[in-house]
């Protein structure tokens, strides 16, 4: 992609984040602005030479934090319906990949790492790597008591192996 045709993205970018910091009320844990924010976040990502396995990596992983936000929320207001699991998990999936399908994101044969596509590779690495990694903070923190080791513990178990991966993938991919 061409630098020239992001440059209607660049301002577009700049009038959201204008936006976002004089409308800004108080936080919410799932909004229609972050799935916006990935989809800015590649076109960024792109326009700075990051690799789509390596933006791939945190898009995964911020799906997986909004799915479990999503269960999370249900739980404490008592919602439920048959199914709600995989219908929430492929619904934020579909919400994600669909757009970035139907705008020719995916797909590309020269964007391939390992027979895939880089940013599917980087979403479900990325997804798999943000999950276990949660599920590494419950499993430390069932051993001690119900008590984290150290402050944060949560955010950097889950974090960390984002980061790992995306210098692997940045170093495989460079």
């Amino acid at each position: 992609m061409r630098i020239d045709n992001l440059r209607p993205f660049k301002y577009f970018l700049v009038l959201v984040a204008v936006t976002g910091i004089f409308s800004a009320s108080s936080a919410l844990a799932i909004c229609p602005v972050c799935t916006v924010a990935v989809g800015a976040g590649i076109g960024l990502s792109r326009y700075f030479g990051i690799d789509d396995s390596v933006t791939g990596l945190w898009i995964g992983g911020l799906t997986v934090s909004m799915i479990l936000w999503t269960f999370e929320w249900m739980k404490k207001r008592m919602y439920s319906f048959p199914g709600e699991k995989p219908v929430i998990v492929l619904g934020y999936y579909a919400l994600i990949v669909l757009p970035l399908y139907a705008k020719g994101i995916f797909g590309h044969p020269l964007n391939r790492l390992w027979g895939m596509d880089k940013l599917m590779l980087g979403i479900v690495v990325g997804s798999a790597a943000f999950f276990f990694g949660g599920m590494m903070h419950f499993h430390h923190k069932k051993k001690n008591d119900d008590k984290v080791y150290f402050p944060f513990q949560k955010v950097v178990f889950s974090v960390s192996p984002l980061i790992i991966l995306s210098i692997i993938f940045y170093s495989i991919t460079k």
